[in-house]
């Protein structure tokens, strides 16, 4: 492939979460991922967590859960946060590229406005 044909991607700005060194224990946390963007598990958006979710100015979270997972992982916070709630089976087989545009659309809309947002994801 030419110079002239090579493929060209954004490059992603710098998060404050680049200048820590990424330990396994962390894995318990939210950690900001690009600018407003923030990924962690469930747990960390439980209740406990809200001073956490606010300091953090956090208004929207993608909660993806697989359905026997709905009777127990639910919104902690349905009237202070939006929230995108995805039923994902957690096999090799589920076909979560269809889950995609909602996602963005949702990730987008949030970006768009300025707010923050919390994607979580339990895997067992």
């Amino acid at each position: 492939m030419d110079e002239e044909n090579k493929l060209q991607f954004p490059s992603l700005p710098p998060c404050k979460e680049d200048l820590l060194d990424w330990a396994y224990p962390m894995r318990r946390e939210m950690q900001e991922i690009l600018p407003g963007l923030f990924l962690g598990p469930y747990s960390a958006a439980m209740k406990s967590k809200l001073s956490i979710l606010e300091r953090q100015e956090i208004t929207h979270l993608v909660c993806v859960r697989q359905d026997i997972e709905a009777n127990f992982i639910k919104p902690n916070f349905p009237h202070k946060f939006r929230y995108l709630v995805l039923d994902i089976a957690d096999n090799p087989v589920e076909n979560i590229i269809r889950y995609f545009p909602m996602t963005k659309e949702f990730i987008d809309g949030c970006l768009a406005s300025g707010e923050e947002r919390h994607c979580s994801g339990i895997s067992p």
